[in-house]
């Protein structure tokens, strides 16, 4: 059990550590990956009413995507050839999704990257996954990575990455812990956070479930969606910056309307009076844009 009173802070590697500028090359390469990225994948055919179904279909492919990509990408994170033996690869069910080993060491672990993809037209205009793992399981360098995608035409075509959310693991686990507690506080409820057993809380533990914290009082399952933790949380910023980018001349958070407006069974009359209304705001927003 654990009531978190101070807010926690980032501690990033030392920069004594000996994979410190490979870490730090590949931090920044994780945030360009929108420009490299290419796909196999086309979607082609899909009716407006279906486009929410292509996100859960296709990011579990994206995230796999994503690894080899990394693999790739060695001449950019590798430049003279020092981490030859060094490889990129997933892992399910544990923490973290992906790990950098050094196969002539018996794959030994350098640093892990929890890696989650998001369709950003979701219904919920938000991430939906469960990030609970236990701060104490993730190592100094491991990292959270959440990549939001969208299909190049909108519902049809190639996925197209957009900026990603990185952040380090543990301070995510602690912010995520912080903004649950504070929250339950504010409304005086139950705050208390259970912990794994002491033998699972180290980094890069045999199973995810073992070494995951939980809520006393979570009846609505939300616990460990960090995109839920309240005004102040992690993604909260980030978030609004995705909504607000503008994706074929439209703002992201119109696209979303546009999509709601069509998929959720109204008749004709009040489909053309939610559109007429994204549609007076997408021009105000191209106004702005052009002012």
């Amino acid at each position: 059990m654990m009531n978190n009173l101070n807010p926690p802070s980032q501690q990033p590697p030392d920069n004594t550590w000996e994979y410190f500028e490979l870490w730090t090359k590949i931090n920044e390469l994780i945030r360009t990956l929108p420009n490299f990225f290419q796909s196999q994948i086309v979607v082609k055919g899909i009716n407006a009413t279906d486009v929410y179904a292509v996100g859960s279909l296709f990011s579990s492919a994206i995230e796999s995507s994503l690894v080899e990509g990394l693999n790739k990408m060695r001449n950019i994170w590798d430049p003279e050839n020092k981490y030859l033996s060094f490889a990129f690869k997933r892992q399910s069910q544990t923490f973290p999704d992906v790990l950098l080993v050094d196969a002539i060491k018996n794959d030994e672990i350098i640093f892990g990257i929890e890696l989650k993809a998001w369709y950003a037209l979701s219904k919920e205009e938000e991430p939906s996954f469960r990030f609970k793992i236990d701060p104490d399981a993730c190592a100094k360098a491991d990292l959270l990575v959440v990549f939001p995608w969208i299909l190049s035409d909108v519902i049809a075509g190639q996925p197209v990455l957009l900026p990603p959310f990185v952040e380090l693991a543990k301070y995510a686990a602690e912010a995520r812990n912080y903004y649950w507690q504070q929250s339950r506080i504010a409304d005086s409820k139950n705050a208390n956070i259970n912990r794994p057993a002491q033998q699972f809380r180290k980094p890069y533990p045999a199973a995810k479930k073992d070494a995951s914290d939980s809520a006393e009082n979570d009846k609505g399952n939300n616990f460990g969606r960090v995109s839920r933790a309240g005004q102040g949380s992690i993604l909260e910023n980030y978030l609004d910056e995705i909504l607000n980018l503008y994706y074929l001349g439209i703002k992201i958070k119109h696209w979303l309307r546009i999509f709601k407006s069509i998929a959720e069974g109204r008749d004709d009359q009040k489909i053309e009076v939610s559109l007429d209304r994204v549609l007076n705001e997408v021009k105000v927003d191209i106004r702005k844009q052009d002012s």
